[in-house]
């Protein structure tokens, strides 16, 4: 699948036109394109001296789109769309990356990027983000260890057959009709969901001190319950804490009835917790998909937020306990669920730490995940404004993200 990453939003000049091409001689397979040889019994992602990744210069004189893109402030969902570059597809390769740089004249410049997820999890995309900063900033040949790709794909072992059990899914839904042509080997993309009229794009931070307020809240709410005895330690984490808030709120300002479900789910990198690990600088996709259905008419009560955090935390506990074996099982059973629930993912983390890619002018003023005005999903990050925060970011029709931002901004106020 073809993912639209981070919008970078920067003030002053753009960045040397030379360090993309640095330091893709550290990232080389990103320079390639994923492909599905016929003598092959899955896509590999093939490099050739001839190949490189598409990077287009631009300069746009629209000063209100620089200022909706820099703003935390609710406006257009798609306002980003012409500042992202999309990946050229066929059924027979696809690029596993692009970039596009564009210039706004005494305003700044901003840089989307489009990644491929067959290629690259958000982790492996950011970590080609920070090289690229890093070279630009400091010397123009020396990487530190840490942004020093590692893709020695021997170190990952999959003898459950996982990748198998993805492609078979993935070859199942062009079967259907999702790909081209019915064509079970195809590459392209899976058609994306076209961003509903009238939606808006805001921004919503949580300080230190909020996220320490919610926690003493959930607790307060866990005490009062009965089997609080019988219930397993809560994980209450930053990321926990600001999900569970985001989802009650976003449950109430969609007026879901109350025995509506929704299903939400998370990624969560599986590099340290594999058995050997590999290592943190993996290159590619190191990933486990989780995910839980939660029904409206608890969320909405005064201790909604336990209800939700109580889930939330089962399913971060359930990450650390994971094995290949129960990964396979994962699969199986996520890609023959016939959802009847509204899903809503999350994009990013706050582990990411996107707010300290700096280009030489220093941090960015904003960061925006633009593909979530299709998928619905929350993007996460840590706050730019404040340390130990986290900032979501949501698109959602503008009149239900008025009501999201009346329950977020007051809720945050409750004692």
């Amino acid at each position: 699948m073809a993912s639209t990453i981070p919008v970078k939003i920067v003030e002053r000049s753009f960045p040397n036109s030379k360090t993309p091409s640095l330091t893709l001689l550290r990232f080389l397979p990103l320079a390639g394109n994923i492909t599905w040889p016929s003598h092959s019994a899955k896509p590999i992602i093939l490099y050739t001296p001839q190949d490189g990744v598409l990077l287009t210069v631009a300069e746009s004189n629209n000063a209100a789109d620089f200022d909706d893109l820099s703003s935390n402030e609710m406006h257009d969902a798609i306002v980003s769309h012409p500042y992202v570059p999309t990946l050229s597809a066929s059924d027979e390769k696809v690029p596993v990356l692009a970039l596009q740089i564009t210039l706004f004249p005494n305003k700044g410049f901003s840089i989307g990027c489009a990644a491929h997820h067959a290629a690259l999890d958000g982790k492996s995309s950011n970590l080609f983000m920070k090289a690229w900063a890093h070279l630009c900033k400091n010397s123009p040949c020396l990487l530190p260890a840490e942004l020093i790709p590692f893709f020695d794909r021997t170190a990952f072992q999959d003898p459950e057959g996982i990748d198998n059990e993805c492609l078979n899914s993935r070859s199942s839904m062009n079967h259907a009709g999702g790909g081209s042509d019915s064509n079970a080997r195809s590459l392209k993309p899976l058609p994306p969901m076209e961003v509903e009229p009238n939606s808006a794009r805001a921004t919503f931070s949580f300080s230190r001190e909020d996220i320490r307020k919610l926690r003493e809240r959930i607790l307060s709410q866990l005490d009062k319950v009965s089997d609080k005895k019988d219930a397993e330690p809560i994980h209450l984490s930053s990321f926990a804490i600001t999900l569970s808030y985001a989802l009650v709120c976003l449950v109430k300002a969609r007026g879901l009835k109350s025995d509506e479900k929704m299903m939400f789910g998370f990624a969560a990198d599986c590099r340290a917790r594999l058995d050997p690990p590999i290592p943190t600088n993996y290159s590619g996709n190191c990933i486990s998909f989780c995910a839980d259905v939660l029904i409206a008419g608890p969320a909405m009560q005064d201790d909604g937020i336990l209800f939700v955090a109580r889930k939330v935390s089962e399913l971060i506990k359930g990450i650390e306990k994971t094995t290949l074996e129960v990964e396979k099982d994962k699969v199986k059973k996520f890609m023959a669920t016939d959802l009847d629930a509204i899903p809503v993912t999350v994009a990013g983390s706050p582990r990411f730490e996107v707010y300290g890619v700096d280009f030489g002018w220093g941090r960015p003023k904003n960061v925006e995940v633009t593909s979530i005005d299709r998928t619905g999903a929350i993007s996460m990050a840590e706050s730019k404004a404040d340390s130990g925060g986290v900032e979501i970011g949501l698109v959602l029709k503008k009149d239900v993200m008025g009501i999201f931002k009346n329950l977020f901004v007051h809720g945050l106020k409750h004692d």
